[in-house]
């Protein structure tokens, strides 16, 4: 969970009211979040993850006041018409494909609100955006900006100033050099880069790893624009409105800004319905249509009976709305935990561990003996990193319907492709790389009753200059040895590995896995420079 430190003062200014110490350590925690401490200064508060909303003193206060009865309700946010527009170019939606801006003018700003806005905007990169793979922020002192803006493509050779240098670099430089590129640059795979640029062709950004240095925002910026960029369109327009959100209750007035002919932020409130008879029963209560809109209220939204059902209106920037399911436990926080009636379950069953989770475990512990460090992956992904970059043919997955990411639309098959990922995106760090995963991949399957088969597997990948068939096959007879087994190894023929130099891993004459040494046009597609040798095998088999 995101850690933040907050201003008290500037918390309890947001409030309008003062909050004695005793009752924020009281009612603070109520709301959903994990009180550290109130001291004279500062509110030290871990955030959960389906909160981005409250990354802030401004969002967190916006909650709290709710919460506390201060100012129960809806907050609608009125965005004003204006001239602004930015143009997306084809070269640089095919990168990021998804971009929604904004304006917020007439903040006020100093050094504290500075540090205030990065520290925010660095927590949703963290959490909201997924380390800025789903999408990333950046914000821009207005006034040094001229419309229209283009989002553009461009070489690894083009030059600008990134933000806390004195000198241009290229775009090839940044990504070595700079500590945002070393970071993120994974994220652009090349060769054309996408960068924002205005109408006297000066540079903004280079998204989603650093902004130019003329745009930076400082102590004396009052006017800013908000670009959100990404690969996932719920996530991009989720984080602009958390964002403008926090710029409009800082005292500024909202503006749209057409991204190709479509106006954002979209900050209408949005609508669902929830059964009270449902909520009561999941509730284990029993509160009328009436109370309920009332306890909404305090969770900030907006409710009114009709016949059996609540109809709720909830702010554009509560991204943890999902569900009906969702507003009953705001009804129960708002309710609040502590008046619950503790009621003995009339069930009785004793829990003990699966034989699955012991054998994992066991298996685990061979790995970590061997100093691998052990990855979790998702288990959603996409055909290209599953089937494409690993040489293998695109078959036996399952393919999510109406997927709204397309880096994440069939559930996977395979380990190696994430633990492959995972040496891609660490190469910066020393060598030799050992990993292990122990996870569950899905076949189709007509036999079963939902069509579908779970496997559990453990792959393990070595990857340094000495890595060869030998080194993986030892780690195979390991775990089996460690489970009781002993396996045979057999030639494979699988394209993900070298000819010749691949093997199925036979339990009492089945096949139960593949080991071998990667195929180099495998390393190639997940630019990895040093031999990878590489091992998968469906673990049920090692406990029966």
């Amino acid at each position: 969970m995101p850690n933040i430190i907050l201003n008290k003062r500037k918390v309890l200014d947001y409030l309008g009211k003062e909050i004695s110490d005793k009752e924020l350590i009281e009612k603070i925690p109520m709301l959903g979040t994990d009180l550290s401490a109130v001291t004279d200064a500062e509110i030290d508060v871990e955030i959960f993850p389906n909160r981005p909303d409250m990354l802030s003193e401004e969002g967190f206060a916006r909650a709290l006041s709710s919460f506390l009865g201060i100012r129960t309700g809806l907050r609608r946010y009125a965005v004003k018409k204006s001239d602004y527009k930015s143009i997306l170019e084809k070269d640089a939606v095919k990168i990021r494909p998804f971009v929604a801006n904004a304006v917020v003018k007439g903040i006020e700003v100093d050094d504290y609100t500075v540090k205030s806005l990065m520290q925010m905007q660095e927590k949703l990169h963290t959490t909201q955006c997924r380390n800025r793979k789903k999408a990333s922020i950046g914000l821009y002192d207005l006034d040094t900006i001229t419309f229209p803006l283009t989002y553009k493509a461009v070489d690894s050779s083009f030059k600008f100033r990134p933000l806390g240098y004195d000198n241009e670099m290229t775009v090839k430089q940044i990504l070595e050099e700079h500590p945002k590129g070393k970071a993120y640059g994974h994220l652009l795979a090349g060769p054309k880069y996408p960068i924002w640029i205005d109408s006297k062709k000066q540079v903004l950004s280079l998204p989603p790893i650093i902004n130019s240095a003329e745009t930076a925002v400082t102590e004396k910026t009052k006017n800013v624009f908000i670009d959100v960029t990404g690969t996932h369109k719920q996530t991009v327009e989720q984080t602009l409105n958390i964002v403008v959100a926090q710029l409009a209750d800082m005292g500024g007035e909202i503006y749209e800004v057409k991204v190709n002919e479509i106006s954002y932020p979209k900050l209408e409130p949005l609508s669902m319905e929830v059964d009270i008879a449902d909520a009561n029963r999941r509730l284990g209560l029993k509160l009328s249509g009436s109370e309920m809109a009332k306890l909404l209220a305090m969770m900030g939204h907006e409710a009114r009976v009709k016949g059996d059902v609540l109809e709720v209106l909830y702010p554009a920037y509560r991204t943890d709305i999902l569900h009906p399911v969702d507003l009953i436990n705001d009804i129960s926080i708002a309710y609040g935990y502590d008046n619950f009636k503790e009621e003995i379950p009339n069930v009785y069953t004793m829990g003990e561990e699966s034989y699955e989770e012991i054998l994992a475990r066991k298996i685990a512990e061979v790995c970590v003996g061997f100093s691998f460090l052990e990855c979790y992956n998702y288990h959603l992904t996409n055909v290209d990193e599953e089937f494409k970059k690993m040489n293998r043919k695109a078959e036996k997955y399952i393919e999510l319907a109406n997927a709204k990411n397309e880096n994440y639309n069939i559930i996977r098959n395979s380990l190696l492709p994430g633990l492959m990922k995972v040496l891609s995106e660490n190469k910066h760090y020393e060598y030799p790389q050992n990993i292990f995963e122990i996870g569950r991949v899905v076949f189709p399957d007509e036999k079963s009753e939902n069509k579908a088969r779970e496997e559990l597997h453990l792959a393990v990948a070595l990857c340094h200059k000495n890595a060869d068939f030998s080194s993986i096959k030892a780690v195979a007879e390991a775990v089996a040895r460690e489970c009781g087994k002993k396996i045979d190894v057999v030639e494979e023929k699988d394209p993900a590995f070298i000819g010749g130099r691949c093997a199925a891993i036979l339990l009492d004459g089945k096949k139960i896995g593949v080991m071998g040494e990667i195929h180099p046009l495998v390393l190639n597609n997940f630019d990895i420079e040093l031999p990878v040798s590489a091992l998968e095998i469906d673990i049920k088999p090692l406990g029966d």
